[in-house]
């Protein structure tokens, strides 16, 4: 689907850009689901998986051949300083996620100079039958981001929004079209077209290092700061 195609390629985008690529990165995919990121991080030598599903964990550890453990990110089951960076997508936002807790398991388990990418929901205004449908209880400004990253003790490196061109289309068919339940389904090649076209664009964008100043969702990238600076 369109939308997990261009959620994953910005995330990876945006890791392999920012965190260290030496031989002994260490990276965990924080809500792994059913593996999609996962598959297309370093491998089973480097990448590591958690989720809270235990179905989820069995398809992903299929999927990426990586090891994957079922847990919450609320109490993560690692040591200190486990890993180079962590990823996680659509995981903050969660019924089930206390993400002042998430955010300090990410920053123990990080080693010095880790990278915290994350990927959250845009706009409180934008809650919707979708998010009911995927159990979202929160959705994120870029400022709030900032400050959340902050206050648990990481220097943001980038913030932008995304899913821009399409923004519209979301607002029309998430607050003034009826219909109920979650976005996430097969949609029309013709569909599948223009969203990969147009998350490509902001790829461009993105990756050119320019923030967009609305969308759907937001991307950010942040760096543990040790204890003592800055």
């Amino acid at each position: 689907m369109w939308w997990f195609a261009a959620l994953h390629t910005n995330m990876l985008m945006a890791y392999r850009r920012y965190a260290s690529q030496t031989s002994g990165a260490r990276v965990l995919d924080a809500g792994c689901g059913t593996g999609g990121l996962l598959a297309r991080l370093d491998g089973p030598q480097s990448a590591v998986g958690i989720d809270a599903d235990a179905e989820a964990c069995t398809r992903a550890a299929a999927k990426s051949g990586c090891p994957v453990c079922a847990g919450s990110v609320d109490a993560l089951p690692f040591a200190e300083a486990a890993f180079t960076a962590i990823l996680t997508a659509d995981v903050l936002c969660h019924r089930g996620v206390d993400e002042r807790r998430a955010l300090a398991q990410f920053h123990r388990c990080l080693g010095a100079g880790g990278i915290l990418v994350l990927n959250l929901p845009a706009y409180r205004w934008m809650m919707s039958r979708h998010d009911a449908a995927v159990y979202n209880v929160r959705r994120y400004t870029k400022r709030g981001v900032v400050a959340l990253l902050r206050a648990a003790g990481f220097r943001p490196l980038f913030v932008s929004y995304w899913n821009m061109l399409l923004f519209p289309l979301m607002v029309l068919t998430r607050k003034l079209l009826p219909g109920g339940g979650s976005d996430v389904h097969e949609q029309p090649g013709w569909v599948e077209a223009i969203g990969r076209a147009a998350t490509g664009t902001e790829r461009l964008l993105i990756g050119a290092g320019i923030t967009l100043p609305f969308g759907g969702s937001v991307l950010a990238v942040a760096a543990k700061i040790e204890s003592g600076h800055a």
